[in-house]
């Protein structure tokens, strides 16, 4: 997931929304920390149940916004954390839904994990469970998107 992160940094700039959608532990953090790395980004990109949003200053130019929609209960919410959507790439967790109407072109990241028996299994050691495949559906809509190549 952080390999896909700087992948997909390398077409970001400022302006850009980037929505993760996914269930716990599918990688949606994972893929920010690998695109924050590959952005130059200051600072540990961390998990977004610590803190709502965070802006992350980038050797690449624009800052790098990590957002956690997860824990608000409106997309008006979004208006109170004030945040730079022209000037800043911003990511949002658990974003969809919540980010309508903010502009005209999204990155919609979708990370689906699928569950095995494997995970299940009580005499595995955790550290032996192989890592889950992850099926990631990218749509880019709006005229931001048109002719990118990711």
């Amino acid at each position: 997931m952080g390999a896909l992160g700087a992948r997909i940094a390398a077409v970001l700039r400022a302006g850009d929304l980037v929505v993760l959608t996914g269930p716990l532990g599918a990688g949606k953090t994972t893929l920010t920390r690998g695109l924050g790395a590959a952005l130059g980004a200051r600072g540990q990109v961390s998990s977004p149940t610590f803190v709502l949003a965070r802006t992350h200053p980038t050797t690449a130019g624009p800052d790098l916004v990590h957002v956690d929609a997860y824990r608000l209960s409106d997309p008006l919410e979004l208006d109170d954390l004030d945040l730079d959507w022209d000037g800043a790439i911003v990511v949002v967790e658990w974003g969809r839904g919540f980010v309508d109407g903010i502009g005209d072109s999204v990155l919609d990241v979708e990370i689906v994990r699928a569950t095995g028996a494997a995970t299940l299994d009580p005499d595995l050691d955790p550290d032996d469970v192989p890592d889950e495949p992850r099926r990631v559906v990218v749509t880019a809509t709006g005229p931001r998107w048109a002719g990118v190549t990711l």
